[in-house]
Formats: structure tokens, C-alpha cells, sequence
């Protein structure tokens, strides 16, 4: 496992956009794929993006498909969640998880998680 720290977190206007941030301590992030995910008061936690541990590949779900991108710099060990368009239903608390190779949407398979940043979208 390893340990990972969400920052970028805020509170911004319908239509804004915000930069999250995942850093690791004490092991290499890019040894991992990495997921976003997301939960709102009262729902599931919800896939978000993914990326390959390469960074050759990502994945999103319909719902943030084109106003979402996932990258990484394996150079500063940082994988950065760039959100635009952002709207009221992307509040939440956003996590960042690790996993040796899958970089989907199912979140048991992520090994290592984060604490979590706080996301709100007002309208």
C-alpha cells in the first residue's frame, strides 16, 4: 500500500473549475495506477477518472467525460485532476486511490486510498 494525500480541494461557482493534486509518501506513485472517485452526502462513492500507471491510458465515466482530465507526472510523483465546467452534482468529497495495475471504475480494487478533499460546486 501507499500513502496518499489529496490537496486542490475548494469552493467555487457553477461553470469555475478547480486543480486537484494526489501526492504519495514513502512509495513511488508511479509504480501505480491511479483512480479519482468521489462521494456526496448520502450517496456512493462514485468513479470520477483513471489513469494508467504509465499514463498512457485514462478512463471517465459519461458524466465528467470531456470536462475532466486525469494526468500524472511521474517526474514530481503527482498525479493532478483538472475540472472544468464544474457543476452543482460535482460536490463532494473527492479521493484519490492507488492500484498496482487497474485503473477502472470499480473502487474494490484499489488498494490505497486518501483522505479526501472537499469539492463545492455553488450555483
Amino acid at each position: 500500500q501507499v500513502q496518499l494525500v489529496e490537496s486542490g480541494g475548494g469552493l467555487v461557482q457553477a461553470g469555475g473549475s478547480l486543480r486537484l493534486s494526489c501526492a504519495a509518501a514513502g512509495r513511488a506513485l508511479s509504480a501505480y495506477a491511479v483512480g479519482w472517485f468521489r462521494q456526496a452526502p448520502g450517496k456512493e462513492r462514485e468513479f470520477v477518472a483513471a489513469i494508467s500507471f504509465g499514463g498512457a491510458s485514462t478512463n471517465y465515466p459519461d458524466s465528467v467525460k470531456g470536462r475532466f482530465t486525469i494526468s500524472r507526472d511521474n517526474a514530481k510523483d503527482t498525479v493532478m485532476l483538472q475540472m472544468n465546467s464544474l457543476k452543482p452534482e460535482d460536490t463532494g468529497v473527492y479521493y484519490c486511490a492507488a492500484a498496482r495495475r487497474y485503473y477502472g471504475g470499480n473502487k474494490a480494487l484499489y488498494d490505497s486510498w486518501g483522505q479526501g478533499t472537499q469539492v463545492t460546486v455553488s450555483s
